[in-house]
C-alpha cells in the first residue's frame, strides 16, 4: 500500500505530539523522521503519532536523564514516562477506530431459501 503523507498530515501530527516546526533549533523530529513512523503504522494517524510519543520519550531517557544542580532540576524518566502513558491513550483510539469496521457475523439468507432449497442443494423432482 502506497502511503502518502502531505504536508496538513505532517501539520497536524506535530500538533498532537507538540513538536512545532518554528521551535528554537527545530523540530525534534524531522518531516522524514515523522514520514518513516507514518508509514510504518500504514497511515494511521493515531498509530503514528504513539509512534512519534515514544521515540521521543525514548530520546528523553537517553538525553535528558534526572539532573539536580543548584536551581534546575530536569526528571528525563519522568517525561518519558508521562509520553508513554499519552502514546498508550493514542494506541487505545488507534484500537477503537480499526475495530468499528472490522469483524460481520450474521446470518444473510441466500437465493433459493424461500424455495425451501439451500445453496448447493440440488433440487429433486418427485413423480408421482
Amino acid at each position: 500500500m502506497a502511503v502518502f503523507m502531505d504536508d496538513q498530515t505532517e501539520t497536524l501530527l506535530r500538533l498532537h505530539i507538540a513538536d512545532p516546526t518554528t521551535a528554537e533549533g527545530g523540530p525534534l523530529l524531522s518531516y522524514d523522521d515523522l514520514f518513516a513512523l507514518y508509514r510504518g503504522a500504514d497511515g494511521s494517524l493515531p498509530r503514528t503519532v504513539a509512534a512519534a510519543l515514544r521515540t521521543i520519550a525514548a530520546s528523553e531517557v537517553l538525553v535528558s536523564k534526572k539532573i539536580r544542580t543548584q536551581d534546575l532540576q530536569t526528571d528525563g524518566p519522568a517525561v518519558a514516562a508521562e509520553l508513554r502513558a499519552l502514546a498508550r491513550e493514542w494506541d487505545a483510539k488507534a484500537d477503537a477506530l480499526e475495530g468499528v469496521g472490522e469483524g460481520f457475523i450474521g446470518y444473510i439468507p441466500g437465493p433459493g431459501t424461500a424455495t425451501g432449497r439451500y445453496e448447493g442443494e440440488e433440487g429433486r423432482a418427485w413423480w408421482g
